[in-house]
Formats: C-alpha cells, sequence, structure tokens
C-alpha cells in the first residue's frame, strides 16, 4: 500500500499522486508498487530489498545521490491477549524530490504523521522531515519501556499471590521484549552517531539541534531498558529461589505427615498378624500405642520445624 502526503499550509495532507516535496508511505508494498518508485526516481532495488527484510539490522547507506536510512522501530504484539514487545526495521529513502519510508507493518508513529496529529513539520524539508521520525521513534520507545514497567510491576504483584505458570511466561515476554529493545536501540544510536558526523546526509544548524534531542532520547532508551532488564532479571531469579523454597517447603511437610500416617499402620500391622505371643492382645493396646507413638512425633517434628 502507498500513500502519498504533503504538509500544506502547516497541515499533512492527503494527495492522490505524488508531488515535489511530499512524503511516500510505503506499507507493506507490492512489488508492482517497488518496481514504479524505483524507475520513478531511480533508486536502488537493494534499498527496497534492506527495508523489507524483517531481519534487517539499522544503518545508512547512500547511493547515486539517494540515502536510505534503517532505524529500528517498537511495535506491540498481542499473542493470545499477553501484551509483547518487538522491533521491525523501517526504511527511510532521501531522495532529491521526495521521502520514501518503507516499512512491512503498520505502525501508529507514521499514522499520527500522517493523520497530522504532529505538529510543525514539513515535509519538504527533507532532512528535518526524516529526523522528526527519528525522534517520533525513540520517543515512542521510552513510552513503551514505561508500560513495560509497570506491566512488570502488576506481573509480580500477581505472582506473589498466585504463583501460576502464566505470570512467568509474562514476565519472560517482557524479558524478551526489554532484550530486543535493547539491541535495536543501540544499533540505532549507532546510525544516528553516522549521521551526526555530516558525511552520510547534509545537516543544517537547526538538524544539528534536533539530531542531538534524537541521540538523547534514544541513549535515554538505552539506559531504561538496561536498568529494567537488570531488575527483571533479578526478580525472576528471587521468585524462582521462592517457587523453589515453597515446593521444599510442601515436601517436607507432606514427609511429616506421611511419617505421622505409617506409626498406627505399623502397630495395627503387627497386632494384626496372627501369631502368638503379642503383649497384651486387646483392642484398645494397638489404638492407645498408636496415639502415644504419633503424640511423640509430632512434638519431634514440631520442634524441628518439620510441620
Amino acid at each position: 500500500m502507498i500513500g502519498y502526503y504533503k504538509t500544506v499550509d502547516g497541515k499533512m495532507t492527503h494527495l492522490d499522486e505524488w508531488e515535489a516535496g511530499c512524503w511516500i508511505r510505503c506499507v507493506a508494498p507490492q512489488d508492482q508498487e517497488v518496481n514504479g518508485l524505483i524507475e520513478e526516481f531511480a533508486i536502488e532495488p537493494d534499498f527496497f530489498r534492506a527495508a523489507m527484510d524483517e531481519e534487517e539490522s539499522s544503518h545508512i547507506d547512500s547511493e547515486d545521490g539517494n540515502t536510505l536510512i534503517i532505524i529500528d522501530i517498537p511495535v506491540v504484539e498481542k499473542p493470545d491477549e499477553t501484551i509483547a514487545y518487538t522491533t521491525t526495521p523501517l526504511g527511510i529513502i532521501i531522495t532529491e524530490k521526495t521521502v520514501i519510508t518503507v516499512c512491512m507493518k503498520q505502525n501508529p508513529i507514521l499514522d499520527e504523521l500522517a493523520e497530522g496529529f504532529v505538529r510543525d513539520v514539513q515535509t519538504n524539508w527533507k532532512t528535518r522531515f526524516a529526523l522528526t521520525i527519528m525522534l517520533r521513534v525513540a520517543t515512542r520507545y521510552l513510552q513503551y519501556l514505561k508500560q513495560i514497567d509497570k506491566i512488570s510491576n502488576l506481573v509480580e504483584r500477581k505472582l506473589r499471590k498466585s504463583m501460576k505458570n502464566s505470570e512467568l511466561i509474562q514476565l519472560l515476554n517482557i524479558e524478551k521484549s526489554l532484550v530486543y529493545f535493547s539491541s535495536s536501540l543501540k544499533a540505532n544510536e549507532i546510525t544516528i552517531e553516522k549521521i551526526m558526523r555530516g558525511r552520510a546526509i547534509r545537516l543544517y544548524e537547526e538538524d544539528q539541534d534536533l539530531l542531538e534531542d534524537v541521540l538523547i532520547e534514544v541513549r535515554q532508551g538505552i539506559d531504561m531498558s538496561s536498568i529494567y532488564l537488570n531488575i527483571l532479571s533479578g526478580t525472576m531469579d528471587a521468585f524462582a529461589s521462592i517457587i523453589s523454597n515453597n515446593l521444599n517447603i510442601v515436601m517436607k511437610v507432606l514427609t511429616s505427615v506421611t511419617l505421622l500416617i505409617s506409626i498406627p499402620t505399623l502397630i495395627s500391622g503387627i497386632y494384626g498378624m496372627n501369631v502368638e505371643g503379642l503383649p497384651v492382645p486387646s483392642f484398645w493396646v494397638p489404638i492407645a500405642v498408636s496415639v502415644v507413638l504419633m503424640a511423640i512425633a509430632f512434638f519431634i517434628l514440631k520442634k524441628k520445624d518439620m510441620i
């Protein structure tokens, strides 16, 4: 799917076809659409292949006056109603006439830009527009990291009461999301530092300030994801120890109960043998002996904190 947008009188406007200074948004484009853009703007085909590769890492490349910037953007997924976060590459192609974004998934970051929710966006300022997208991506990382922290705290409170597998699995999903975020943010940081050197794309003074803001947000996201990941890893280790300790307590109690129950079984088995010479062969004797021995065993186990 391809959409054309341009800032007209300070507002983002949807166009029927491309114009100079517009933004061309591609979401999971078809081969026909990709070939048309390659022919129209003389773009290297590898630019689109890289942008549509789910495993592509963040980097910057230039060819024949066109520049490709690939950054990883955060994505929310809900498999089986369990919130999980991952990342996917977003390709930003800066040509002589337009800015083209390529992504295989619909994402709210570009939706907000297309719907005009972001102020002071100028599509004809190609470099600044690309940096604005990168700033929105970095801000969305921070927003999702705060959500992850809240979800993690909620799951921890549930886990203290229930100790169910579902809460542990959700913590594992959160840990996986933080690993994705951490690695993607570090790759984005390297790409932004390359752009800051000014060799890949031409930067103006205002662009330099905006790029510094992007780098600050990305580094903050790296620090937050690292802190949350360390806390979550420690929390999961602690809960694993608690669950193991609870299991040991349950086994200890069951063993003690089994020991107590075995005493009357043993006594009744002895008095139930078909032999002569048993001491005081009366009905109440094995019962009294069993009760006395069980009381003694219970007292000893209680003293040793086994029950």
